[in-house]
Parts: C-alpha cells; structure tokens; sequence
C-alpha cells in the first residue's frame, strides 16, 4: 500500500477541515503531480481522490498508477456527492469565487480557507521540485544563447519572442511560464511591457524577460543588452553597471533568516547610492514554483523570513521613462543560509551584439 504523502498530511492538519476540495489547477497538480485545465481533488484524512472526466480520466490513471492518488471518473457533482460526509470543506479563498463558496453552502458544507496551508508547505522546495526548477532555468538559459546570433535589425520585437518561445519548446519546455516580454529601444522603460511591433536597430538596448516551464514549474529570466555600440550609449551603460552591482550584491549578501525587506533593501540602497533609486519601480523579487509570482514576497513591504529551500527572483531594474530601462534577472533559491542561482550559461554583463 502506497503511504499518504507527508506534504498532503502536513497541509491537511494545519487546514483543520474535514476535508480539502480544490478545484485550482497548480493546487490539483501540486497535491496530485498531475496536470489538467479540469477536474476535482478530494484530500480526506486518509486518501487524495482526483475526479477526471473522459478527457483525461485515461491519462490520468496511467501516470497516477501506484501513487497515493485514486482516480475516479466524474465531474464536479460527483466530486460534491463524494465529499458530502465532510461537514467542514477547506477551499483556498484567493482561487475560489464567492459563487462557488454559495454552491458549498447550499450542499450543506462549512468552509474554511486552506490556501495559508499550501502556501506554507509550497515556500520551501522539495528536491524533486528543485530539480524541475533547475531544468527550467537551463532550458531558459540554452534557448537565448541559441537565438543570439540570429538577433538581426529590422526584426520585430514579436518575432524574436516567437523564436524564443519556439527554441525553449524545442528544448524540452512545455510553455511559456508567462507573456514574453522583448522590448527594443526605448520600450524597455515599461517594466511590464506589451511585447509589440517595434523593428530593432542598431544601437538599440534589447530587453529580454522571459521563463518557460518545464513539468509544470517556472523559470524566470531577463537579461538586458546592447544590439551594436553607436557611441551613444554612456547612460545606459552606466545604468547597466549599477543595477548589475545591485544584483549581484543580492547574491552575495542576502542570507537566510533575513527578511524579505531586508532583502530588498540590498539592492534598493545601491541603488540610492547612485542616485537611482527612484527609477527602481517595482520589488527586487517573488517567489518562483508553480506559479510565476508565488511567495517569498521580497520588497519594502515583506516581512516574511526567508528560509532555506526558497525560490525567488533577484531582479533589481532601472526604467527611465521614454529613454531606456534595464533589468537583470536570475532565478534563484536558499541553500545552506545563501543564495545559490540555477544560471549560469548566459551573461549578465552589458553584452554588445
């Protein structure tokens, strides 16, 4: 008999419910290792249930075979008939709608708010889900150093996030872990920048932020460089030098035990010396799993301690408005009370196409 997983245990205790009922996809494949766009998971004190329609109902008995997960063909008013013996229903509040908690009610459930106990069990990293990081990373990473060379002027911005896209799913890559950011020139100055139609030229800076995910986690990646050196470039340089110090002091001087604050102020107040400060917009980092923003949250707002097994993003940036912005972004996690990154293929440094 295959023993109930330990993480499961561990969440199911601290929700204090009857039950778990998640309906969320990254929850349903963080509890089941299996992935769908449907279906119903059932977490009992003493057995994980995943109801599957026909759409997945086979593939999901062939992966799920000799696991701690049975799977049960059915859609969601047999997942509710199966966990009508549960009085008290765990449900993650923050991935459930207020319609979906009335239906909870009126089949005659209590419900209480399990997502604190995920996120607990989801900060720290197995080794399994390390390793799939990791495979993230260097997909990541083999796919920009393959569309390097073929960065031409004239190019669409468009065009190089579809080549991009394309190698890291020739790599292994099962998709994108978010919308691909390239901006080209002065659009690098939008941090969340819409990925457009702006042809490269020369001189141009070139803004890459991108991820892909591989078995379900994410990557996450940006590195910002020159397409040819015209001679006019002194400012962003400079820029690129003090938010590439940011970054890498992040890695030398962030420990665990350290807030998420603490953190952030690493690169914020380099930054400040600099003069720069202001221009970094946005928190030096995030969590990274199976989702692309998960916790740690590391900004002036994170209290949170940061702990070994946690995955994060250190990406300190610069945007000056209409002009240019700079961005350097590693995925990285905790280990042995330091942070360790999973890149190191591709360069960080101002690069000159």
């Amino acid at each position: 008999m295959v023993m109930f997983p330990e993480k499961l245990r561990k969440i199911f205790d601290a929700a204090e419910a009857d039950a778990l009922f998640l309906e969320c996809d990254f929850l349903r494949r963080y509890a089941t290792d299996f992935y769908s766009t449907d279906g119903y998971v059932i977490v009992t004190p003493e057995e994980c249930v995943y109801f599957a329609d026909l759409r997945y109902f086979e593939a999901a008995e062939k992966q799920l075979a000799g696991s701690a997960v049975k799977v049960l063909e059915g859609g969601y008013k047999d997942a509710l008939k199966y966990a009508a013996p549960y009085p008290k229903l765990g449900i993650p509040y923050p991935f459930t709608s207020v319609s979906a908690l009335k239906l909870y009610e009126a089949e005659g459930h209590t419900t209480v708010d399990c997502m604190p106990a995920f996120k607990a069990a989801m900060l720290i990293k197995s080794e399994a889900e390390l390793g799939r990081i990791r495979s993230a990373c260097e997909i990541a990473e083999d796919a920009l150093l393959s569309v390097l060379p073929e960065i031409a002027e004239g190019m669409e911005e468009r065009e190089l996030a579809a080549l991009l896209e394309y190698r890291m799913r020739q790599l292994g890559a099962s998709g994108t872990s978010f919308e691909t950011i390239v901006a080209f020139g002065e659009n690098g100055s939008v941090p969340h920048y819409e990925t457009g139609t702006r042809k490269l030229r020369f001189g141009d800076p070139v803004l890459i932020d991108y991820g892909c995910k591989y078995e379900g986690y994410c990557s996450d990646c940006t590195r910002t460089f020159l397409f040819g050196d015209d001679g006019k470039h002194e400012e962003f340089k400079k820029i690129h030098a003090a938010v590439l110090a940011a970054h890498e002091l992040v890695k030398e001087r962030v420990t665990a035990g350290m807030t998420g604050r603490e953190a952030d102020a690493v690169a914020r107040d380099h930054l400040r010396e600099k003069g720069l400060a202001e221009y970094f917009t946005h928190s030096l980092g995030h969590g990274v799993g199976l989702q692309i923003h998960e916790y740690p949250v590391l900004s002036p707002r994170g209290e949170e301690r940061l702990e070994n097994g946690m995955v994060f993003s250190d990406e300190p940036g610069v945007y000056l408005a209409g002009k240019l912005g700079v961005r350097i972004e590693d995925t990285v996690c905790l280990k042995d009370g330091r942070v360790v990154s999973f890149m190191s293929k591709t360069d960080r440094k101002a690069l000159i196409l």
